[in-house]
């Protein structure tokens, strides 16, 4: 069995789009999934599963989520052992001690394109950097309420 997160997009965020993890969990069952759990209100839910295709698990869980609840719900999947090479491949590991900016890990469904993955350098500054390492985007900034990096910034280029 593959042990599995699914981090949903857009549920139980600053109260909107609430959804019980009671009911969380009994969206998550579906044919060969196992061991289902979620962590706190997050909307992170954790599985077991033969499946080794993540879009077939991504597909499923998405139909059946928004079939339940009645919109649209993003899923990201990450492999348990995938979580430990986040913080492995953190390229920001020298980071100085008195570097007053905070690490944010943004995960993407699927590696970006070649011709994309250079798309965030040109917001770069001296205050706020980030940097594409595999299916995650690490952003160092001092203010992620106002970072040049947001969510809506990472979608659209990447």
């Amino acid at each position: 069995m593959i042990r599995y997160v699914a981090f949903l997009r857009g549920i139980n965020v600053s109260g909107q789009r609430p959804v019980s993890m009671d009911d969380l969990c009994t969206y998550f069952q579906l044919p060969g999934i196992n061991n289902v759990s979620t962590y706190l209100q997050s909307g992170n839910v954790l599985f077991e599963t033969d499946e080794m295709d993540e879009d077939v698990l991504r597909d499923s869980m998405e139909k059946q989520l928004e079939q339940r609840l009645g919109y649209e719900v993003k899923v990201i999947l990450r492999m348990a052992h995938e979580l430990k090479n986040i913080i492995k491949n953190n390229p920001y590991e020298n980071l100085r001690s008195d570097d007053n900016r905070k690490l944010y890990v943004t995960l993407l469904s699927g590696f970006p394109a070649n011709d994309v993955r250079g798309s965030l350098g040109v917001y770069s500054n001296d205050a706020e950097d980030a940097r594409i390492v595999k299916r995650e985007v690490y952003i160092l900034s001092s203010n992620y309420g106002q970072t040049c990096f947001p969510n809506s910034l990472i979608e659209k280029k990447l």
